[in-house]
């Protein structure tokens, strides 16, 4: 089914709750794109034993279509001065949760209690900041059906999928401050941004 082996299948219909996926995501190594960017597809996730953020959700949105939901990603975006973050969104009982792939201590899983999308969202906001304690997150996507990119064989390509990560650059995204807002931000306090630099792979 969509080019996966058996043995893959049967490991995607055992992730049959958002924890289970989580955990299965974590256990993947970061992938710190040695030899320059990329963007592979979820088989070659499970192939390499690697993944970044949008790989990572790529392979989440892949296993909850076997337990039929949809596969949806859900992009952040930054100030210039930081990186993009993209998370695969799921809705449980009325409530967006979401699994996300990082090196990082925060910006991770989001339990399923946010009513709704931009609740999900400012979630991520206080923890997401640069070194030097300046809060960074400034727009977010709507949840996007990457189905519509089946006939491209985004799941399964041996060759990067970059126009999936093209598409997250070019749908609409929500302010999440205005500039009064934004000139009034409080840095993160030293604690936090000495907690901020705890990696899970070194």
């Amino acid at each position: 089914m969509y080019g996966f082996s058996k043995e893959e299948i049967q490991l995607f219909k055992s992730l049959n709750n958002p924890k289970k996926i989580q955990d299965f995501i974590n256990k993947i190594p970061v992938n710190k794109e040695p030899k320059g960017d990329t963007c592979i597809s979820p088989k070659q996730v499970l192939l390499q034993n690697r993944a970044h953020c949008i790989e990572g959700a790529m392979l989440a949105a892949t296993i909850f279509r076997f337990h039929n939901q949809p596969p949806l990603l859900l992009d952040l975006t930054s100030n210039p001065k930081d990186f993009d973050h993209v998370v695969a969104p799921f809705k449980k009982d009325g409530y967006w949760g979401a699994i996300s792939k990082t090196n990082h201590a925060v910006l991770r899983y989001r339990e399923p209690v946010y009513k709704t999308i931009r609740e999900l969202v400012l979630s991520y906001f206080h923890e997401y900041f640069l070194d030097d304690g300046k809060k960074t997150l400034r727009t977010y996507s709507m949840p996007i059906n990457i189905s519509k990119f089946d006939k491209k064989n985004w799941m399964t390509s041996e060759k990067n999928v970059w126009f999936i990560a093209n598409h997250l650059v070019k749908v609409k995204h929500y302010p999440i401050l205005n500039k009064k807002q934004i000139h009034f931000l409080r840095k993160a306090e030293p604690i936090e941004i000495e907690a901020g630099k705890i990696i899970e792979w070194k």
